[in-house]
């Protein structure tokens, strides 16, 4: 799959006159492609919602619930063979694809500074009725706004902002991801957002293995001279915190593609994170010391003044090594007739920005997350994200109900995500 790739051809600004209001399916197909995902073995589609999830145990470290175990064993899958190398048997019957049997036990130091130096493969859409409120509207192609890098230490700038690594079939892969509030343990959130396409292959595989998020990778912007002989802590200043639950849409396990925009306006995952070298007594906000809400009533575009995109981009001209921001007023993109639409904003960043947040003034005026980037052109130049509604709260709230204040696996049943 191609990464997307800097622009060279002018494009058209945006201007207050509507393009046609349906991109045509076909011709769209051919230019879009995700800025970071993977393909994989064809198997059966299957729904988002958790039977049971990971627990935590007293030192912080990831346990399995039995009857987990129990499923993972009919894949032929021992866990303590999967921590010592079995998790790169990527066949069929071993590429876990139903949300109910994500696993994603900690093996430590796997991510060393190296590997995750080393990582630069960016992974390359029948939906419900529109939740946008802009039912099929196709504004004018942005004109492409130049990426700017993020100024350092990117902690001091974008705090909730990082770098996630995971393995797929082909490599180590990368996106980007946010650090989000979690409502039921105020200043004490171990919940992260990014793309659907970074932590699940979508119809044609299944969930990604090893999956971790490092806030603030590469803090200070070294070069990949300097990081070379970097030590983990300089690399990974807040530590390496894995997924311990992972969660994205039943239309992008269903549908999700990885070019063309199948399953794009319900690109979004959500992860509850756990810290690699066991809990320290801290949460992954208070260790980062901050957190973003998310608006899943964001105001309509024609009510939006900016929004900045933040992201590790890794396809040329990037190296996936420094953090870089667009900021732009959205318009609107309608990737096919009948999905909801989706935000768009100039902006030259490419594979590996995936995942990663973007940010406006909520309906209380304060700075929240409203989406996160999915597509963009082979040719670079514009990105466009979900808009976040009734589905993406759904998988959020599961998420959110997975995990108690301890960071326990709960026993109760949780919520579907579809609304």
């Amino acid at each position: 799959m191609r990464p997307m790739r800097p622009i060279d051809t002018a494009h058209r600004g945006r201007s207050a006159r509507r393009t046609s209001p349906v991109f045509a399916a076909a011709a769209l197909a051919a230019v879009l492609t995700f800025t970071a995902t993977a393909c994989g073995p064809e198997e059966d589609a299957a729904g988002s919602t958790p039977s049971d999830a990971t627990s935590q145990a007293a030192d912080g470290k990831v346990t399995i619930p039995d009857d987990l175990k129990d499923r993972l064993k009919e894949h032929g899958i021992d866990l303590d063979k999967w921590r010592d190398g079995e998790w790169k048997n990527w066949d069929k019957d071993k590429w876990l694809r139903e949300a109910k049997d994500y696993v994603n036990p900690v093996i430590e130091d796997l991510w060393d500074p190296d590997r995750m130096r080393d990582a630069d493969k960016a992974p390359e859409n029948p939906v419900d009725n529109d939740i946008s409120g802009d039912d099929g509207v196709t504004d004018p192609t942005p004109a492409p706004v130049e990426a700017a890098g993020l100024k350092t230490p990117y902690h001091d700038s974008a705090p909730e902002s990082g770098k996630l690594f995971f393995d797929g079939p082909e490599g180590s892969m990368v996106c980007s991801a946010t650090v989000v509030e979690d409502p039921a343990n105020p200043g004490k959130s171990n919940m992260v957002w990014t793309a659907g396409h970074c932590v699940h292959a979508g119809k044609k595989g299944g969930w990604y293995r090893n999956i971790a998020f490092v806030p603030s990778y590469n803090n200070t912007g070294l070069s990949v001279a300097e990081l070379q002989n970097a030590p983990k802590e300089e690399v990974a200043p807040y530590g390496v915190w894995w997924g311990q639950w992972a969660q994205t849409s039943e239309q992008w396990i269903a549908q999700g593609a990885a070019a063309g925009g199948q399953g794009a306006p319900y690109d979004f995952a959500v992860l509850q994170v756990t810290p690699e070298k066991g809990s320290t007594g801290k949460s992954l906000e208070e260790t980062v010391g901050s957190a973003l809400p998310v608006d899943f009533n964001a105001p309509a575009v024609p009510e939006m003044d900016s929004m900045t995109a933040t992201g590790y981009p890794a396809a040329p001209p990037f190296d996936g090594q420094k953090a870089l921001q667009c900021s732009d007023r959205p318009g609107r993109l309608s990737v096919f007739e009948n999905d909801p639409t989706m935000y768009r904003i100039g902006c030259t960043m490419t594979g590996g920005s995936s995942g990663g947040g973007w940010v406006a003034k909520g309906q209380d005026g304060k700075p929240a997350l409203v989406s996160n980037t999915s597509i963009g052109p082979v040719t670079a130049g514009w990105l466009a994200g979900p808009r976040l509604g009734e589905e993406a709260k759904g998988i959020y709230e599961a998420v959110r109900a997975t995990f108690d204040r301890q960071g326990t696996r709960r026993e109760t049943s949780l919520m579907s995500s579809r609304s």
